[in-house]
């Protein structure tokens, strides 16, 4: 079991934690606290192009987790969220929202509001793996644009 451990961690580990920490900032960014993973994702590319599409697809999948982990918040909250009178702004976004349906989580790669429409799509009660299904897709999609518009903007590199 530990010979497989450290095997899984030296496969993370490449170059020297670079997957392991993209999973971990992509986690992280994925959940209602204030950071950004495409810097991260965009870093680790530039110091090893070979790493592009294992880095784009360790992001998602950190990323896709933390929606994932808002999802189940949002279910959880539902309780306390039966307790608020909303306002016609917010009946209106529901009633759009579950027009939408787990579609919705396309959009959960939009900053500052996509986030937080993970944890509305648990609250409104939509259908977990159908929601983890959408979120993974807009994720995939702003990883591999962003990262790639980045490194075609910047071929050579950053100078400071």
């Amino acid at each position: 079991m530990e010979a497989w451990i450290q095997h899984l961690l030296s496969l993370l580990a490449l170059p020297e934690y670079g997957l392991s920490t993209v999973f971990v900032v992509s986690f992280i960014s994925a959940t209602l606290l204030p950071l950004g993973s495409e810097p991260v994702v965009f870093g680790l590319v530039k110091l090893t192009p070979g790493l592009f599409w294992p880095a784009i697809l360790t992001a998602t999948a950190g990323n896709t987790l933390g929606g994932a982990l808002d999802w189940w918040l949002g279910y959880g909250a539902h309780k306390v969220a039966d307790k608020y009178k909303p306002d016609s702004h917010h009946g209106r976004a529901v009633r759009w929202l579950e027009t939408l349906g787990p579609k919705a989580c396309l959009l959960s790669w939009l900053p500052v509001v996509g986030d937080p429409l993970c944890a509305v799509a648990g609250w409104l009660k939509f259908s977990f793996w159908p929601c983890v299904f959408y979120m993974a897709i807009g994720k995939f999609l702003r990883y591999f644009v962003m990262t790639g518009s980045l490194i075609w903007a910047f071929p050579g590199g950053l100078n400071f």
